[in-house]
């Protein structure tokens, strides 16, 4: 409060007492007046007065009066500045309005009525000035008068007049700018104003200032011009993030700006992560030659990388490191020791449903690590060789799963894989055979060969004559070149689709492979041969749940181009009418996978609110579909989740066994308590569909995370469900997908800081989830072995260091969940609740690691995976 006036009447300190209980009207304006300035000091009523004595100054004849009034006005309410000091320097917000603004307000329509009546001068423009700061405060909404004044005063420096000025001056831009483009006006002056707003913006850590005020005049392309070294980290991240939110093209306008911005500043592997997004990978070869790199040493190793050659030693230096090198058996899984009597002796009971579970459960359990105590044990250990003995513990079809397991258990390792597998060629068993081609496909997935030995291999198999051989070879092609494009395999596979006489799962099959080959390609050709081949299947072909996979197929083609889909989505409306509305739904769900659309989501959710009869399929894609799109971002998997809620409540019996995939699909290998919850609820369901997909969600829900609860929970339910052959089976896969990989793999098709979604990752998930939208016919049917298509979107969850000779490098590492600190200034911290480890280290979803040294500089801006250090040269040991 202002200090008490010392020649004040004795009586005044009761009398303001009194005066504060007994509310008397002011009946006189200027007494009102004087009680203001009695709560002033004697600084401010000075101020007060002088500023008063100005406005008068400025009004008189005399232009050297005037001129002096002015610009001792000026300088007073320059004084702003001062008091914005503070505010200059960060992007927060003024508290209080500043002394001089405060005793001019008064004075606003005064000098704004003696402004019009000047003549054209240097003082007109300098009493604008002066207007367009007072209208920050005192501008009625909309007449955007600071800008109008703006224009009309004098080119002086805006940001002199600190920093709520000059985002009071960007809001009404914006506006300004969207009424002169309706009315087609000119916008020159507007934009000279920007430029000056832009510079002021990144010179003051307010990048997203700038960046959002270039969105609104569509001038992003200034942007480049004006960052630097100090700012372009900061922009850039704004600029990816904010992409997610835009509607197209703004979306990949914004990206190529940062795309731009990235490669000036020779960011070059923010640069690719920006291409991949993109899907723009135009000169960017992924075969080296002499020209890129002329050593041939160097040009070796660079090629083993870009082939992922290296991805299984990895893994098994990860694994030594972590201790878990021993082979665990379907037993150490099960736990049935822990579980009440029933179940265990239920356990012991030697089916080839259960010991086709086993077989699942060991190839995920111990996938990659190249041994197991089933499939890989030595022959002379016994008689007959115990990898004999499993394999025939299976019956016909079940053979082909456990001979395709020992690709699973070597999976990455190519050429230790094909020598183990050899053997299975010269059975006399079809299945087998079938199974050991399949083990092949597995076994090269996500790795590159020089040699192709999958395709040399499963080639001469594709036109036998018995279908599970041709079924493998093809699923084995599927999985093993999955996104590679192969003009070799698509001469090779299309003529299946054509050919009438091929039997129904051999052409969906092939079909399903020619989309994994091609995803996201939007290829014509193959897209129809798929076409023609749905044309060329009769009704009660169409009606098996098989055929459904077809036009999955046709799906995957487009996953994830949007627009691309359209005249495929016209042609699918000529369709036979038991599948054309199945089709519909499929293309558009996978055509917007992963954009986050809302408008598709929307009218996905339009067709679930339908209630239909007995025989449409269709709701079951669009439920899928609404995960498939809502996946890209938090908040979407998070409104996803609850309107998924709301369809179990009021949805038909077909939504409701979709509704646990969709939730497994939104939060893979990312066990959110609130789901794990849902979904424990659903795996008791007196329809025994949805229980069944509730428990294989359920896997995918901890797939790979040893989650502790989840396992707990599919324990139970194997003692609840034992005397049910179908649902224990689904039981032993969840279990088996928990323990994926002994808890180090993981299904996440998100990668790089969840800002880059895997086509083929995605493509092997959906494929498993479409299958099991029909549990019954497809997984516990003959065609188990689709659940192999889940090896696609396996990719160890490791941190592994190495330095620039590629050897595993251990270094400590600070790991703990990532931290968005988008649109912040200065430094922020990335990870909270961390925890310092040395690589190689183990990430969950939502973790983020940061190096815990300075002596070491990553090559990589994201630490996942591998991430190549160089030593840093700046850094010295502290003694």
């Amino acid at each position: 409060m202002a200090p008490q006036d010392p020649n004040a009447p004795s009586g005044s300190g009761s009398g303001k007492r009194n005066e504060d209980t007994v509310k008397v009207p002011a009946t006189d304006p200027k007494k009102k007046d004087d009680k203001k300035d009695e709560d002033l000091s004697e600084e401010d009523l000075e101020l007060k007065n002088q500023l008063e004595l100005y406005v008068e100054r400025v009004q008189d004849t005399d232009p050297g009066v005037q001129k002096n009034a002015l610009e001792r006005c000026d300088l007073t309410s320059h004084k702003i500045s001062s008091h914005r000091q503070e505010i200059r320097t960060s992007t927060s917000s003024m508290t209080s309005v500043p002394k001089p603004l405060k005793y001019l307000r008064p004075h606003y329509g005064t000098l704004k009525a003696y402004y019009e009546t000047m003549a054209e001068s240097e003082l007109k423009k300098y009493l604008a000035d002066i207007l367009s700061v007072l209208a920050l405060t005192m501008s009625a909404e909309g007449e955007r008068e600071s800008l109008k004044y703006r224009l009309l005063g004098s080119d002086g420096d805006i940001g002199s007049w600190g920093h709520e000025y000059v985002r009071n001056l960007a809001e009404e831009i914006a506006q300004e700018f969207a009424k002169r483009q309706s009315e087609e006006a000119p916008i020159e002056e507007l934009m000279e104003l920007v430029q000056q707003i832009v510079a002021f913006h990144m010179k003051h850590n307010a990048e997203p200032e700038a960046v959002d005020l270039l969105m609104e005049v569509e001038y992003l392309n200034l942007l480049i011009e004006h960052v630097d070294k100090t700012n372009f980290k900061r922009t850039c991240l704004y600029l990816t993030s904010s992409a997610r939110y835009l509607p197209g093209p703004d979306d990949v306008l914004v990206l190529d700006i940062a795309y731009t911005i990235y490669m000036k500043f020779e960011e070059y592997p923010n640069a690719l992560q920006i291409a991949l997004f993109l899907d723009n990978m135009q000169g960017i070869s992924f075969e080296l030659d002499d020209e890129m790199v002329a050593e041939d040493d160097d040009r070796e190793a660079l090629q083993d990388i870009i082939n992922n050659t290296k991805l299984s030693e990895g893994y098994l230096t990860l694994a030594r490191d972590i201790e878990v090198m021993e082979a665990k058996t379907p037993e150490d899984i099960y736990k049935a020791h822990l579980l009440d009597g029933r179940a265990s002796a239920g356990a012991s009971v030697d089916s080839a449903r259960q010991n086709l579970a086993a077989t699942f459960v060991n190839a995920f359990v111990n996938a990659g690590f190249g041994q197991d105590k089933l499939m890989t044990v030595p022959s002379d250990a016994s008689s007959g060789g115990s990898s004999g003995n499993w394999l025939f513990k299976n019956k016909e079809h079940g053979k082909t799963s456990a001979a395709a397991s020992l690709g699973m258990i070597l999976l990455w390792d190519v050429d230790s894989g094909l020598a183990q597998i050899d053997k299975y060629f010269h059975s006399k068993d079809t299945h087998v055979i079938a199974g050991a081609l399949l083990g092949v496909g597995i076994v090269n997935c996500s790795i590159k060969n020089d040699c192709d030995p999958a395709l040399a291999l499963l080639g001469e198999y594709i036109d036998k004559e018995d279908p599970f051989i041709r079924i493998g070879a093809i699923m084995g092609l599927g999985i093993a070149y999955a996104g590679a494009q192969n003009e070799q395999i698509r001469s090779k596979l299309t003529p299946i689709l054509n050919d009438a006489k091929a039997p129904l799962d051999v052409v969906a099959f092939t079909a399903i492979s020619l989309g994994l080959v091609y995803v996201g390609s939007c290829n014509e050709e193959v897209a129809q041969a798929i076409i023609f081949a749905l044309m060329d299947r009769s009704d009660s072909e169409l009606g098996e749940p098989l055929a459904r996979l077809i036009p999955l197929s046709l799906g995957l083609l487009y996953l994830g181009k949007q627009e691309s889909v359209e005249a495929t989505a016209e042609v699918s409306k000529t369709f036979n009418e038991k599948i054309r509305k199945h089709c519909d739904m499929t293309l558009l769900s996978c055509a917007y996978a992963g954009t986050g659309n809302v408008l598709k989501v929307q009218n996905l959710l339009g067709h679930c609110s339908q209630h239909l009869e007995k025989n449409e399929t269709h709701q079951g894609p669009a439920v899928l579909g609404i995960a498939m799109i809502s996946m890209a971002e938090e908040l979407g998997v998070e409104m996803a989740i609850r309107s998924l809620e709301h369809l179990l409540q009021y949805g038909e019996q077909n939504i409701r066994r979709a509704v646990p995939l969709a939730l497994g699909l939104l939060c893979m290998s990312n066990p959110k308590v609130n789901v794990m919850d849902t979904l424990s609820r659903l795996s008791h369901d007196t329809d025994s569909e949805v229980a069944m997909a509730a428990v294989i969600s359920l896997g995918l829900l901890g797939a790979g995370t040893n989650n502790a609860r989840i396992a707990g929970m599919l324990r139970n339910l194997s003692s609840y469900y034992y005397k049910d052959a179908s649902l224990l089976f689904c039981v032993r896969i969840a279990q088996g997908l928990v323990h994926l990989g002994k808890g180090l793999l993981t299904l996440n098709p998100y990668h790089s800081d969840r800002f880059l979604l895997s086509p083929t990752a995605l493509a092997g998930i959906i494929t498993l989830l479409h299958a099991c939208l029909d549990m019954k016919a497809i997984i516990l049917g003959k065609y188990h072995y689709i659940l192999y298509f889940i090896v696609l979107a396996m990719q160890p969850r490791m941190l592994l260091t190495v330095d620039e000779n590629l050897k595993p490098l251990s270094i400590p590492v600070r790991v703990g969940q990532a931290v968005d600190v988008v649109g912040q200034a200065g430094r922020p911290k990335t990870i909270t609740g961390f925890q310092t480890h040395s690589t190689p280290v183990l990430l969950a979803a939502g973790d983020r690691a940061e190096l815990a040294t300075e002596k070491y500089i990553p090559l990589s801006p994201i630490l996942e995976g591998f991430v190549i250090l160089k030593e840093n040269p700046d850094y010295r040991e502290d003694n």
